[in-house]
């Protein structure tokens, strides 16, 4: 099978900007992973993003946009070519030695008992801004078979493990974590698994920049100084969705901030980052067998009291936590480069998504592809 080089665009549910991503692969278990690049939100366009999360709460039909979601929409489209043009110009490359753009959007609502997702990102625009040929739209056609439309990331996790070090490898089952906004993992052993475990820095994030006016809890220094309240923790481990059974999924706004002055910015900084660890170590619960190998990934793994949490608390089930460096990956870099694993398996039309992972009927693609010319 031929193999294509993509480069993966990704903007997570912390909203701070694009990943892209370079990769060259068949589509399959071929793997070579190339640069990476960050291209950060302004102020302005954060908090433009801020509000279409509230104007998107009203969307009923995938097509609505209500408020200024519109807007949103085309500055989103228009960031990611500025960000293709970017990371272009830095690795010295240009758009015709690019097969594909595989890019996500933006999400801005996830309703999957609803069957309702939606990606702010227009993949013809980007297509023909940058004359690069573009998948997007990745979740929908999973919804439609009956899947939750997320997570949609361990086709690739599985594809990563045949290129981290056999002393590795051979511990099965690994886990994957990807600890963004929202927490997922995808289980590697007999069967592939995978669901979204809770939050990951989502509430972090939320709760300094409300009691602080800081956009994130940088190295976990604000945490470093706070403790632990069992009591929150577990009035946030007694939510419904811990016990509900796979597929699941989550949407940014399922988990909120304590509330104002539940505690101090200092013990809730500390207090949701174990949150984030304790949510992610439940999804043992839910897994076969618990795993020998959890191989952490996202922004969550920079921060230390989440890693040393869940270090502490893997040991328990047997098992060892390690960073994605540790592995021999980015842990920065892995969803951008998963999308555009993702679009070169969409032009081919190879499944995306699988039963045990959104719980769709059968593996199914998806994604719209637009051609630049």
């Amino acid at each position: 099978m031929a193999i294509k080089t993509a480069i993966g665009l990704m903007s997570g549910t912390s909203m701070d900007g694009i990943d892209a991503a370079l990769i060259r692969t068949d589509g399959k278990g071929f793997v070579e992973r190339g640069a990476m690049g960050f291209y950060p939100y302004s102020v302005e366009t954060q908090t433009l993003l801020k509000q279409a999360l509230e104007d998107a709460k009203t969307i009923k039909t995938r097509a609505e946009r209500p408020g200024c979601l519109k807007e949103a929409e085309a500055l989103i489209t228009k960031l990611h070519a500025d960000a293709v043009e970017a990371f272009l110009q830095s690795n010295a490359l240009q758009a015709s030695q690019i097969d594909l753009l595989g890019f996500h959007g933006q999400t801005v609502l996830h309703r999957p008992n609803q069957a309702l997702t939606v990606q702010l990102g227009n993949g013809q625009m980007l297509a023909q801004t940058t004359g690069i040929d573009a998948v997007y739209d990745m979740r929908a056609n999973d919804m439609i078979h009956d899947g939750q439309g997320a997570p949609l990331v361990p086709v690739y996790h599985k594809a990563l493990c045949d290129n981290v070090p056999k002393d590795l490898s051979q511990q099965t089952p690994i886990v994957f974590v990807n600890i963004g906004g929202i927490s997922n993992i995808s289980y590697i052993g007999k069967e592939l698994i995978a669901f979204d475990t809770g939050p990951g820095n989502a509430l972090i994030d939320q709760w300094v920049q409300a009691q602080a006016g800081i956009p994130f809890d940088q190295g976990g220094m604000i945490a470093a100084e706070g403790k632990v309240n069992n009591e929150l923790v577990d009035e946030y481990l007694a939510n419904p969705y811990f016990q509900k059974a796979l597929p699941k999924s989550l949407d940014r706004n399922d988990f909120v901030p304590p509330k104002d002055n539940a505690v101090s910015v200092k013990d809730g900084a500390r207090t949701l980052a174990h949150i984030s660890a304790a949510a992610i170590m439940k999804s043992v619960e839910h897994l076969p067998q618990a795993p020998k190998l959890w191989v952490i990934c996202g922004g969550g793994r920079l921060n230390p009291h989440i890693m040393a949490d869940l270090k502490e608390l893997a040991i328990k089930h047997g098992g060892e936590v390690i960073s994605a460096e540790e592995a021999g990956l980015d842990g920065d870099a892995m969803e951008a480069e998963c999308w555009g694993y993702l679009a070169v398996r969409s032009e081919q039309g190879l499944p995306l998504t699988f039963p045990k992972t959104t719980g769709c009927k059968l593996p199914v693609s998806g994604g719209v592809l637009h051609r630049a010319k």
